[in-house]
């Protein structure tokens, strides 16, 4: 099951669970669109994988598998 982060580990910014704009890798590293395609080129920094697009959980299932609420962010380099 994936965790559904809520926020982009770069820019902090908000990815709900029904976001078109999140991006995921294979261990489940979160980054908004526009830091995954721009200064990320399309590559985890954290594990070196690709990013795709993360899937949305439809809102019925919420109830019964919850997103989760912990805040990841990155430190810069």
């Amino acid at each position: 099951m994936l965790e559904l982060r809520p926020n982009c580990e770069t820019c902090d910014c908000d990815l709900p669970p029904e976001s078109g704009a999140a991006r995921i890798c294979s261990f489940e590293c979160t980054f908004c669109a526009a830091c995954a395609d721009g200064a990320l080129g399309g590559h985890c920094p954290n594990c070196g994988g690709n990013l795709e697009r993360r899937p949305v959980r439809p809102a019925a299932s919420l109830n019964t598998y919850p997103a989760s609420i912990k805040r990841i962010v990155r430190k810069a380099r």
